[in-house]
């Protein structure tokens, strides 16, 4: 059977998009994120995995590298509030003491390719023991 819409760009891109979601994804910079890193070579990142970090202790970062103790959150502007500051500060401090290596995002770091994210997340990875392929 002929595919009557196969050289339409809009369905083209359709496409692109289905085979690029993951299910889990919270935010739409989110997926722009984790698209950047895999473009970038990094490993693929769990997506909002409820994480262990001691007992009693349970956290769900946006990306995860669970293999290597890193973290990745993509902070928006929400995180400014506040009340929201104290959360992330406690946030960090138990991914710390678990051993576990967090990287916070915005916006910033997406700009020009989301160079300053991928380097961000590869210095990370790095650090935790992975090594690039």
């Amino acid at each position: 059977m002929l595919d009557r819409h196969k050289g339409t760009p809009g369905i083209q891109k359709a496409r692109l998009a289905l085979e690029q979601a993951r299910i889990g994804a919270d935010s739409a910079p989110e997926t722009r994120l984790r698209l950047a890193l895999e473009r970038a070579g990094l490993p693929e990142a769990q997506l909002n995995v409820p994480t262990l970090l001691s007992a009693g202790v349970v956290r769900q970062p946006d990306l995860s590298y669970p293999e290597h103790r890193v973290a990745v959150e993509y902070e928006g502007d929400g995180h400014s509030e506040p009340a929201q500051i104290v959360r992330d500060i406690a946030r960090e401090e138990d991914y710390a003491s678990a051993g576990w290596f967090l990287v916070r995002l915005s916006k910033r770091h997406m700009t020009h390719g989301a160079h300053s994210a991928v380097a961000k997340v590869s210095r990370a990875l790095l650090s935790q023991g992975w090594s690039p392929k």
